[in-house]
C-alpha cells in the first residue's frame, strides 16, 4: 500500500468549528478519502460548496490548492502552460535563458498538487463554467495520477494521490464517464434547524427574536413562487450582518402583508423578483378581509 493510500484510509473528516457539516456531507468527504476518488459536490449558489474544501484541508491539515473555472479555462491549464510567446521575445532579445525551455513552463494546479511532498487538497471550483469537453479531458490524469509534459518529455507522476473536490451548480449535465469516476453528493438547502446552526457559528449570542423574524422572512421570501433566483444561505448571512449592524429590531425585520423586506438588495438580486414580490405584496394588500 502506498503512503498517500495508507493516509487516506486513516484521515477523517469530522466538521469544523467554522462549517456545519452535515452527517451525510461528512459521510461523503470520508467515502471519497477512503475510495481515493474525486469529490463532486453540487448544490444551490453559496451553500458553501467552496468553502467545504477550505475547511477539509484545515481538518485533515493539507494545503489547499484551489483551481477557480472560467468559462474560457481548458483542462492542460491544469497540468501546465508553455509560455511560446514569451521565449519568442527572449530570443529576440538575445536572453540566455532561451535555451532551456523549462524556463517557459508553467506549472498548474495539478502539477503542483501531484508534486507536493504532502497530501493536498485540490478545489476545482464550478467545473460546469467550462466547456463540455472539460472533464472528459481530465480523465486520464486524475485516474493515473501522472501526465506527460511534451515540451520536456518528462513524465509528472503523484507523490501522494491529492483529495479533489470539484464542485459544480449544476448549470450543465457532466460526461457519464467523468460522474462515474467521482464520489458524487448534493448539498440540500439547509433547513431551519440547519440555517440556525450556521447562524450560530457565524453570530453567536444573537437575540433570539432578531433571529426568528429574519429566519421566518428569508423562507417566506424563498417559498414565493416565481422567483426567478431565491436567496442563499451566504445572502442571507449578508442581510443579517446589516440587520445587526444597523441594530434593527425584531418588529421591522417581520415581513408583514408580503411587503419587501428592510435592505432587501442583500436578498433579491434582480428587477424581475423585486416586481414579482411588490406585485404579490399589492396583492394582498388589496384582498378583501373576512
Amino acid at each position: 500500500m502506498t503512503s498517500a493510500a495508507s493516509a487516506s484510509s486513516t484521515e477523517r473528516f469530522n466538521g469544523t468549528e467554522r462549517y456545519v457539516a452535515t452527517d451525510e456531507l461528512k459521510l461523503a468527504v470520508n467515502a471519497a478519502l477512503q475510495l481515493q476518488r474525486p469529490l463532486l459536490i453540487k448544490g444551490e449558489p453559496g451553500t458553501g460548496k467552496t468553502m467545504l474544501a477550505e475547511e477539509v484541508a484545515a481538518a485533515l491539515g493539507r494545503p489547499l490548492l484551489q483551481w477557480h473555472i472560467k468559462s474560457t479555462t481548458k483542462a492542460h491549464q491544469g497540468l501546465y502552460e508553455y509560455d511560446a510567446v514569451s521565449r519568442l521575445r527572449d530570443s529576440q532579445l538575445g536572453d540566455e535563458k532561451v535555451r532551456d525551455i523549462r524556463n517557459y513552463i508553467v506549472q498548474g494546479v495539478l502539477w503542483q498538487a501531484f508534486e507536493s511532498d504532502t497530501p493536498v487538497v485540490v478545489l476545482i471550483d464550478e467545473i460546469d463554467k467550462a466547456d463540455i469537453e472539460f472533464p472528459n479531458d481530465l480523465l486520464r490524469e486524475l485516474d493515473r495520477m501522472e501526465f506527460h509534459v511534451y515540451e520536456t518529455r518528462q513524465t509528472i507522476k503523484a507523490k501522494h494521490r491529492p483529495l479533489i473536490i470539484i464542485t459544480s451548480n449544476n448549470e450543465k449535465d457532466l460526461p457519464d464517464a467523468f460522474l462515474r469516476r467521482c464520489f458524487f453528493h448534493y448539498i440540500n438547502f439547509p433547513d431551519r434547524a440547519t440555517l440556525q446552526a450556521i447562524v450560530d457559528v457565524h453570530y453567536p449570542g444573537i437575540r433570539e427574536d432578531v433571529l426568528s423574524a429574519a429566519l421566518d422572512t428569508f423562507f417566506s421570501l424563498r417559498d414565493a413562487p416565481g422567483l426567478k433566483k431565491k436567496p442563499s444561505t451566504s445572502e442571507f448571512l449578508d442581510w443579517l450582518h446589516l440587520l445587526l449592524n444597523d441594530g434593527v429590531p425584531a418588529e421591522s425585520v417581520k415581513r408583514t402583508n408580503g411587503e419587501l423586506p428592510v435592505m432587501a438588495g442583500a436578498l433579491l438580486k434582480n428587477e424581475q423578483d423585486l416586481t414579482l414580490l411588490q406585485r404579490l405584496a399589492a396583492m394582498t394588500r388589496g384582498a378583501p378581509r373576512h
